[in-house]
């Protein structure tokens, strides 16, 4: 973490990064899925939002601006963090759009249903 985080301390990695960056992630994705845009979306906007945490580090912080692997730390995080956000709701839209079709399996998955499940209408 020294070598990523040269100029940053852990409170400010956690604060920014992770409460901040994260939540916007979070939000970003659940607002991705929402309107039913492909999954590959969700990687452009992290990437945005990565520069955008990144110039907070710097504006806030005095962290250095242009700074390749910590660009890449705070990407990866956000990405991770914007991938979960966008298939927990992309989960939730399938099994509640189309109930008879799918079912939960996971919070982050789902399936079809047997065609016995979807005879007798569960769900």
């Amino acid at each position: 973490m020294e070598q990523i985080y040269a100029s940053e301390s852990p409170l400010q990695v956690v604060l920014i990064t992770g409460i901040i960056g994260g939540g916007a992630a979070w939000l970003a994705g659940r607002a991705i899925a929402h309107t039913w845009r492909p999954f590959w979306h969700v990687i452009g906007y992290m990437a945005l939002l990565g520069a955008a945490v990144r110039f907070v580090h710097f504006a806030l912080f005095e962290a250095d601006l242009l700074a390749p692997l910590s660009y890449a730390a705070d990407t990866a995080f956000l990405l991770c963090v914007g991938c979960l956000g966008w298939r927990v709701t992309r989960a939730a839209q399938m099994v509640t759009q189309y109930a008879w079709l799918y079912e939960r399996t996971s919070p982050v998955s789902w399936r079809e249903r047997g065609p016995r499940d979807a005879a007798r209408g569960e769900g």
